[in-house]
């Protein structure tokens, strides 16, 4: 690939993405036009009641997208590498179910308790920040437990493998909770597994910001240890790299990415599976410095036109994010029968 190709495919992405962060800033029940999103983002002369959508609910909700996307296709693409499996992604180690588990806890084992303020029945703000220290700790949980394991395994398919039973085992213990809790409780864990982008507030925002830029400048930190694990970890010790410090690495902003999105919007899927694949086809190239940068953009411009999709058809952000992921998985199974 030329570097005029990839200097031009960069910049058209960037220049979608932009535009895409525009339109998402416009589009809602209630049309902005073009030039009240300029005055509003500006300081411009603007509609108090406009620059008030614009900037403290529509902006919030774009930035979200814009920085979850680039996170979960950055760390798709890091479980991908790792693993050395096509359809790995940023949940693969149980980071989703630990997540979910914090959450069940807090929404439907509280209540049970007899806390009720803790529960659905809590204060919304209370909900809302517990709700997102909930998901964060067991992510957190979740990675201890692999980085504990990796040390004593060499084989990175066995610890893929146990992670993915430890996400089973932490499911079965979700699915208790939700027979044992009230309708209430009950509905209001199912709404934080649709995912949304719309509940981060201000001062939550303020905090994912500078978690989510941390896993992706270890992303990036880890460019040229992904480039020797594509032949396999054998290989890239053979050449000097010492594999486990760069799996702690790998799992570390995996957990600061894919946690942290989990936290705040619930456990959005497919774009972390599907969306560095898009980049392998778009690019055509295996090289991470390329791949790691082109897989953020792409996973911050597909999330943002299921943001504009799903505003428009009043829908969960998840069953945009699965209607548009799904036909990639199916393609990279088909095109490599051989992955099982």
């Amino acid at each position: 690939m030329t570097a005029r190709r990839t200097t031009f495919l960069f910049t058209a992405l960037g220049l979608l993405t932009a535009a895409l962060f525009i339109a998402d800033l416009a589009v809602g029940s209630v049309a902005v036009p073009l030039g009240d999103v300029w005055a509003a983002l500006t300081g411009g002369s603007c509609d108090p009641a406009t620059s008030d959508i614009i900037l403290k609910i529509r902006l919030l909700k774009a930035v979200t997208a814009l920085f979850a996307g680039a996170a979960l296709a950055a760390g798709g693409l890091e479980m991908q590498t790792l693993f050395r499996n096509p359809l790995a992604g940023p949940y693969v180690l149980g980071v989703s179910s630990g997540a979910g588990l914090g959450v069940a806890l807090f929404l439907l084992g509280a209540p049970l308790l007899g806390a009720p303020l803790l529960g659905v029945a809590g204060h919304s703000f209370v909900r809302s920040l517990g709700v997102a220290g909930a998901a964060w700790l067991g992510s957190a949980l979740v990675l201890a437990i692999v980085m504990a394991v990796s040390r004593r395994i060499k084989d990175i398919m066995v610890i893929l493998i146990l992670g993915m039973m430890l996400g089973s085992g932490i499911s079965s213990v979700v699915e208790i909770l939700q027979y044992l809790s009230s309708e209430a409780a009950l509905k209001s864990f199912v709404i934080w597994t649709m995912g949304s982008l719309g509940d981060v507030t201000g001062s939550q925002l303020a905090l994912l910001l500078p978690v989510v830029t941390a896993g992706l400048a270890l992303a990036v930190a880890v460019i040229k240890p992904l480039n020797l694990l594509l032949l396999g970890e054998n290989y890239a010790r053979t050449m000097g790299l010492n594999v486990q410090r760069t799996r702690t690495l790998i799992f570390l902003s995996t957990v600061l990415l894919a946690g942290t999105v989990t936290a705040f919007c619930g456990p959005v899927g497919f774009i972390g599976l599907a969306v560095p694949h898009l980049a392998r086809m778009l690019f055509a190239s295996a090289d991470h410095r390329i791949l790691m940068p082109g897989s953020m953009l792409a996973g911050a411009a597909l999330l943002l036109v299921c943001d504009l999709v799903a505003k428009s058809l009043a829908l969960p952000i998840n069953t945009i994010t699965a209607l548009m992921g799904i036909p990639v998985v199916i393609f990279v199974v088909v095109r490599n029968r051989n992955i099982f």
